[in-house]
């Protein structure tokens, strides 16, 4: 995995946590849920990368 991948990865992870932590503070389920849906997203796009990269070795 490409280092600007595993950039880009944590971002969307990050900016995830910040939509779920919004939506617990501001009493929002959609939001909240969005958060954790955009963390899991995240989290398969780099499991994705791991898996490219074990078979490119």
């Amino acid at each position: 995995m490409s280092q600007a991948d595993k950039i880009k990865n944590a971002a969307e992870k990050a900016a995830g946590k910040i939509k779920e932590s919004a939506g617990k503070i501001a009493g929002d389920k959609s939001l909240e849920a969005e958060g954790k849906t955009d963390q899991a997203k995240a989290s398969l796009k780099q499991a994705g990368e791991q898996v490219k990269d074990m078979f490119k070795k």
